[in-house]
């Protein structure tokens, strides 16, 4: 007989969690990196370098998989790799931290796509969650332009429908039932669908390289760090928190962003960074804390545990 799956709600929001960071780092490097190279080239080379590693480490992983597998693998690639490819072409005209803080509305998209799409029920201490995350990127937006931060309004809704793809992205991948069996190979799957698609974009002007060591060791960051192994841990946790909560917890991705633009960048540490900070860091302890992912993991979208 085969053992019963019972969710780990803390362990998922550890590999969440270490998602925002991996993913959160990946801004500001990305914006330092576009202002040398094409946007489509460093995506293609990001993600087939993250295919790559991951595959030699399991070179089996994709024999013997069913169609659906294959075609849930497809699909997250093509959601994840629109959205990458609008959002790093947007990023030319906005700080780091805006970027951030405007894709991580999709924290609020997430549940009200679960709603009309997949009728899901939403317990009312996520909800909460969910709107504080939305009070943060309100205060923030607003706040940045009264301090004076420039703001381009078509880059800003350019990363608004990123956000959108991403939303959809997580709950395809919170509600694929041969997760558990096949996270891997959905893995390997997804990030080479983004490194051919962002490639045939790439390929007509011929593929640009790093030119400097360092400029290679932000590359390999970006592809080991934020794309193999945060998307390998994206998979495996979103294992134990439904779709909802996890987009709630990978939130935090702004925190991260901000922390890196000012250490690595010298960009300004403003009031509306710790505003909108502190009121995600509250959405996430409303997920976090003891019997809120318990309770979103039996009510909220996605596949509830075994009883």
């Amino acid at each position: 007989m085969a053992a019963v799956f019972a969710p780990r709600p803390l362990l998922g929001a550890v590999l969440l969690l270490s998602v925002s960071v991996a993913w959160g780092s990946a801004f500001p490097l990305m914006k330092d990196l576009i202002a040398r190279m094409p946007v489509a080239d460093l995506l293609a080379e990001r993600y087939g370098i993250a295919t790559l590693a991951l595959f030699a480490l399991r070179p089996r992983c994709l024999r013997g998989l069913p169609e659906s597998t294959w075609l849930t693998g497809l699909l997250l690639g093509l959601l994840f790799g629109v959205g990458q490819t609008a959002q790093a072409v947007a990023l030319h005209d906005l700080p780091s931290s805006v970027s951030g803080f405007t894709v991580g509305s999709y924290v609020v998209i997430t549940p009200v796509l679960g709603l009309v799409l997949l009728g899901a029920r939403i317990s009312g201490r996520t909800w909460g969650a969910v709107a504080l995350a939305l009070a943060a990127l309100t205060v923030f937006t607003l706040l940045s332009e009264a301090e004076g931060g420039a703001v381009s309004l078509p880059a800003l809704a350019v990363t608004l429908l990123s956000a959108v793809l991403y939303a959809g992205h997580t709950l395809v991948l919170g509600n694929f039932a041969g997760a558990r069996r096949d996270a891997y190979a959905v893995t390997v799957i997804q990030l080479g669908t983004i490194a051919l698609m962002t490639g045939v974009l790439a390929a007509p002007d011929g593929l640009t390289l790093p030119r400097t060591t360092g400029d290679w060791a932000l590359l390999g960051h970006l592809s080991i760090v934020a794309c193999a192994l945060g998307f390998l841990a994206r998979s495996y946790g979103q294992l134990h928190v439904p779709p909802v909560p996890a987009a709630v917890i990978l939130s935090a991705q702004p925190l991260w962003v901000t922390a890196l633009a000012v250490v690595m960048y010298g960009e300004p540490l403003t009031w509306a960074v710790f505003l909108g900070g502190g009121l995600i860091a509250l959405a996430m302890l409303l997920v976090v804390l003891p019997g809120g992912l318990f309770r979103t993991a039996r009510r909220g979208t996605g596949p509830a545990p075994p009883r």
